[in-house]
């Protein structure tokens, strides 16, 4: 993913889709920062992240996805952000948002089975059925048979890293691997652990 602002976001090397962006206005991300910097440490932890962020139906940021994204961002791995390490994270948002928005053809701030397959599809994803599915499964947290912006982000990291995984081992890419049960088990539990 890129982090500059009107610069194209790359979902996935072999995607179609081209969301070309430019970052919300914002009065003063330094506001917002001391706003949520509850602690005053001149750093925003997951849960003071999430308090700064919205998925745009009036319930709280998934906590799950503000700890995968501030794992993203937290270059000495402390648990916490600092601003300038903010204003990267707030421009991930605001890409992920415009593209979010772009699929969610009724504005009702969250995608629908067919709006996901969608989306996943225009990203170079040729996913079965059954695996839009398991994803619904996964990622649907309310239980309506739809998935919230906060969910989306997360989907979307946690498939670009299996896929990233899969391409690792994938030398001649062709779509095939064959692995050991202890090296895909290894794989399995290296992505687990990057998700904590």
């Amino acid at each position: 993913f890129t982090h500059k602002e009107n610069e194209v976001l790359q979902i996935n090397e072999h995607g179609s889709r081209n969301c070309h962006l430019c970052a919300m206005a914002v009065p003063s991300l330094a506001v917002i920062f001391n706003n949520v910097d509850a602690d005053r440490s001149g750093r925003i932890s997951a849960d003071e992240l999430q308090r700064a962020l919205s998925n745009g139906t009036w319930t709280p940021f998934n906590p799950e996805t503000c700890r995968l994204m501030i794992g993203m961002f937290d270059s000495d791995r402390d648990g916490a952000i600092n601003f300038a390490e903010f204003s990267a994270l707030w421009e991930y948002v605001n890409q992920w948002t415009q593209c979010f928005r772009s699929f969610d053809r009724d504005g009702s701030g969250n995608i629908d089975k067919d709006e996901l397959s969608a989306a996943l599809r225009q990203f170079g994803y040729r996913l079965s059925e059954r695996f839009i599915d398991l994803l619904m499964i996964k990622f649907d947290r309310t239980h309506t048979h739809r998935v919230n912006f906060d969910d989306f982000i997360q989907l979307c990291v946690v498939l670009q890293t299996l896929t990233a995984s899969f391409r690792d081992k994938d030398a001649d890419r062709d779509g095939v691997i064959t692995v050991g049960y202890e090296e895909f088990l290894t794989m399995a539990c290296q992505i687990l652990v990057s998700f904590k």
